[in-house]
């Protein structure tokens, strides 16, 4: 499966992008795409993101963060522990999309992590401003929900295709 240089350079850094939006969403997504064989990860060291488990898993982990980003007490995406999951997972989707589709897995890792780093702070303070022009922060967070879905999926989508 042949990857366009484009590709690498929009398609995995706006994956990382979308995990730095939400983490989980990201990683669920692409369990999906490897368990119903668009990615094919089989045989590989991520044979493991293929398995039916593993996307039901992360998918309720998915909907938990979705959840849990509303309460007041869930820390800023920014801080340590948040960023540095983010981070984390970014360079996973990364290396785990790029050995689907047969490339070298240390560059899906790269370009996740800066991906997620962008979509990170960028989510952040654009969430923080919308919301402040909104007056209420509900309203543009489940909105973001949905970008970091729909980023996720055209990513894979452009990654496989």
């Amino acid at each position: 499966m042949a990857v366009t240089v484009m590709t690498w350079l929009f398609a995995f850094p706006l994956l990382g992008f979308a995990t730095g939006m939400r983490t989980m969403t990201p990683i669920a997504v692409l369990c999906w795409f490897a368990y119903f064989k668009y990615l094919p990860l089989q045989g590989t060291w991520g044979s493991w993101a293929a398995m039916l488990v593993s996307a039901c898993i992360f998918t309720v982990f998915a909907f938990g963060e979705w959840i849990g980003d509303k309460l007041p007490q869930t820390p800023n995406r920014t801080d340590a522990f948040p960023l540095i999951a983010r981070l984390t997972f970014g360079g996973l989707v990364g290396a785990l999309a790029a050995t689907g589709v047969r490339g070298p897995a240390i560059e899906g890792l790269i370009l996740g992590v800066l991906g997620a780093a962008i979509g990170t702070f960028v989510g952040f303070m654009l969430r923080r401003s919308f919301a402040q022009h909104c007056g209420r922060d509900l309203p543009v967070a489940i909105i973001e929900d949905g970008i970091a879905l729909l980023f996720a999926a055209l990513s894979l989508h452009m990654i496989t295709s």
